[in-house]
């Protein structure tokens, strides 16, 4: 079909969609179902194993192959994303990275201690292929809709994939609930990661139906001087972002917070599983569930708020305020151990959460320079974004590690959310006004 033109609200809506597509892999595999069925192939008076030649604690484990699939991600991305703005062709390696996500969403139905390496290489390359995706996803951004519309539809396309993947995970929590057993629990999990693979390939076709194949008119065939073209153009948006200075300010803010907020979300359900005092394994299961759930439907209400703060004070006063609840709530989890009390914190997460999210998106497209190689310029928040995980989840996974417990490198997230601040206060407040 003929391409929409920019700033159309079919091509907006579109685009949100794929929010509502791929963010079932986040709640079920990544917040939800996937930590609680890990955790319970584990006896709870032993949470190690042994695996490439170490004995690891699990949730220390998980971190470790985390922070590997990030680090793959973070190298691969730029030079995927410049390939991809030169030859014209971001769409196929969008469609290209949600498949592998997808499958390996649905490989996960076959993950046991007995067979703990392809286990987890399903989990690896579910990771890669989710976050890959969003590469060329947040890259099509300024592409499609005018400065003006971009907090109002980066926040509508949180708000959906929130909506869509709190159905999917009701419809998930239903399905456990009703098994009559354990072993018929474990099974329902080994069935919801299948419905992941299936409802994310699904419903990404109306995304890629009216999305342009990229942002150039033109294609070029793949030759080595394209591949080597891609480093040519980083190094280009590197000077780029040197002149830049209230966008290099804002990355490295940014880099900060993401290493804190995506750690905590990645590890939320399995600090939960094991630092909360429920009074039975089923409790607990059901328990984690309605907690993911009230995150994610608190954060819909948290990602409107935040665009409508943002339009009246401004995007980084806003995210000043967000990265102060954050470290606030960083400090506050290293003292709670009733079930009351992590409903409560849930709460506080989901509400700072889709905000500081969407914000970030949309704040960065918003201080880019005026170009049509955005994939590439994504690349470096996308990069920054990984790298800091990467840092983030090796702090935890080694703190969890030598302590036994991850309460300590809760903490420690803290005082990554406190130094974004300072660097965030010396990011101009009207840079993001154009």
């Amino acid at each position: 079909m003929k391409n929409l033109q920019k700033g159309d609200k079919k091509l907006l809506n579109a685009w949100a969609f794929y929010d509502w597509a791929n963010s079932v892999y986040t709640l079920t595999i990544a917040s939800a179902v996937f930590p609680i069925f890990y955790d319970s192939l584990f006896s709870d008076d032993n949470h190690y194993i042994d695996v490439f030649g170490m004995h690891l604690k699990n949730s220390a484990l998980i971190s470790f192959i985390t922070a590997a699939a990030f680090l793959v991600v973070s190298f691969i991305s730029p030079f995927l994303s410049g390939i991809a703005d030169y030859v014209g062709n971001k769409k196929s390696f969008m469609k290209f990275f949600c498949y592998v996500g997808a499958l390996s969403c649905m490989g996960l139905y076959w993950f046991d201690l007995g067979n703990i390496y392809v286990g987890l290489a399903f989990y690896f390359l579910g990771l890669i292929g989710y976050w890959g995706s969003l590469v060329f996803y947040n890259s099509y951004l300024p592409d499609i809709a005018f400065p003006e519309q971009q907090d109002k539809i980066s926040a509508k396309g949180y708000s959906l994939g929130y909506v869509g993947s709190v159905l999917l995970l009701i419809i998930n929590l239903v399905m456990i609930m009703g098994a009559e057993n354990g072993a018929a629990k474990m099974q329902a999990m080994r069935y919801s990661f299948i419905m992941v693979g299936v409802w994310w390939v699904l419903f990404s076709q109306y995304t890629y139906f009216f999305l342009p194949k990229g942002s150039k008119e033109t294609t070029q065939k793949l030759s080595r001087d394209v591949i080597f073209n891609g480093f040519k153009e980083l190094k280009k948006v590197w000077g780029l972002m040197k002149e830049n200075i209230p966008l290099k300010r804002y990355l490295g803010g940014f880099f900060v917070s993401s290493m804190a907020v995506q750690t905590v979300m990645l590890v939320a359900t399995y600090f939960g599983a094991q630092e909360i005092q429920w009074e039975t394994e089923e409790d607990g299961t059901i328990g984690l569930i309605k907690c993911i759930l009230i995150i994610q439907l608190v954060a819909v209400v948290g990602a409107i708020c935040t665009s409508k703060a943002s339009n009246k004070w401004g995007n980084i006063p806003t995210l000043i305020v967000i990265n102060g609840i954050w470290a606030t709530f960083c400090a506050l989890i290293y003292f709670i151990t009733l079930p009351i009390e992590f409903y409560v914190m849930a709460t506080m997460a989901g509400f700072v959460m889709g905000g500081i999210q969407s914000l970030s998106r949309s704040t960065y497209s918003k201080l880019l320079p005026e170009t049509e190689d955005t994939a590439s310029f994504f690349s470096f928040y996308d990069v920054a974004e990984k790298i800091g995980i990467v840092i983030g989840m090796c702090v935890y996974g080694i703190i969890d590690q030598i302590t036994g417990s991850p309460r300590a490198a809760i903490v420690i997230l803290a005082l990554f959310f406190l130094t974004s601040i300072f660097l965030l206060r010396r990011v101009p407040k009207n840079a993001t006004s154009k």
